[in-house]
């Protein structure tokens, strides 16, 4: 069976043909890195550019996993398909995705057009952004039309993931509190949508016109798009039809404006000064002689000698 092997060409042609076994142990060989990582960004590659992705972030306790789960629903009596990407903490013991946002989600478990995945998020350089890109390509290669990508918080490891959709969708619930966070969090500048959810308890329009007036306060151009802000219920699905319907007009707007392609064109930039960057630390370390990384660590620490001074010793054998 294709799926047991561990070579990424076979996984990858049993993914395209629906095996979900082999789409799964193509997303862990991604979140390991290495070679076979590299094997499948060049055999995705090719294949992708068709999928849609939307981010959905916002403070602990906002309701995104309940509301990423009625997004699934409303998108599976359209008889659409759609993959999730659940960005949890890492176990500090095992360094596995602790939260389980896939449990959150279990009435879609036995569904074949819907694919989850918890992602951790590890701590190494690049490494859970560059596994991040690499997973949305995979299963938009594989045919996935809608990528949900969900974070576990507003730190800057989530903002900067979910700064990989197409669509970011920030979520907050009544209260001055979650408004000021998420400013504060920077969320205002990537906010595509802003979803108030639990929006059936006390201070819901009170929250709304705090958003606006952020809104009308603020310096964003977002090229001429100005983030709607939806209401909804997340546990009774009340409002997600409606969430759904501004995601499906942003998209259509960036489309029609030409914002889409730009935007993706910058995240391939990005991406690639990414790989070169951590390609770079990598060979530097294997360059570095018995400890002498973590002594010249140790001697910046020590303000023995400078940042930069440590770095030219740590790249010398690479000539950078």
């Amino acid at each position: 069976m294709a799926s047991r092997t561990s070579d990424p060409a076979e996984l990858f042609t049993s993914a395209l043909s629906g095996d979900r076994g082999a789409l799964a142990r193509l997303l862990s060989l991604i979140e390991r890195g290495g070679q076979d990582a590299r094997t499948i960004g060049r055999l995705t590659y090719p294949k992708s550019g068709n999928g849609y992705t939307v981010g959905i972030t916002g403070a602990p306790g906002a309701g995104k996993s309940t509301l990423t789960s009625a997004t699934i629903g409303h998108l599976r009596k359209q008889q659409l398909q759609v993959a999730v990407l659940a960005i949890d903490p890492s176990s500090p013991f095992t360094g596995g995705a602790i939260l389980g946002d896939r449990v959150r989600m279990q009435d879609h478990a036995t569904d074949t057009g819907v694919f989850i995945r918890s992602m951790a998020t590890r701590g190494h350089l690049g490494g859970l952004s560059l596994a991040t890109s690499e997973a949305i390509r995979l299963l938009d290669a594989v045919g996935c039309p809608w990528i949900l990508v969900e974070t576990v918080g507003v730190g800057q490891v989530e903002v900067e993931i979910v700064g990989k959709a197409d669509t970011t969708v920030v979520v907050v619930n009544p209260g001055w509190g979650d408004s000021v966070q998420a400013n504060k969090a920077g969320l205002m500048e990537i906010a595509d949508v802003f979803v108030i959810n639990k929006a059936d308890r006390k201070g819901a329009e009170e929250t709304r016109r705090d958003l606006e007036q952020m809104l009308d306060l603020s310096d964003l151009s977002h090229d001429a798009w100005r983030p709607p802000i939806v209401q909804t219920s997340a546990v009774s699905a009340e409002g997600v039809p409606e969430f759904w319907d501004t995601v499906i007009q942003h998209r259509e707007f960036i489309q029609a404006n030409g914002i889409l392609a730009k935007r993706r064109a910058f995240r391939l930039r990005e991406e690639l000064s990414e790989i070169v960057q951590r390609r770079l630390e990598l060979r530097a370390r294997d360059i570095c002689t018995g400890d002498q990384w973590d002594k010249l660590q140790q001697q910046v620490l020590d303000h023995v000698i400078d940042p930069w001074a440590a770095a030219d010793d740590m790249l010398k054998g690479i000539g950078a």
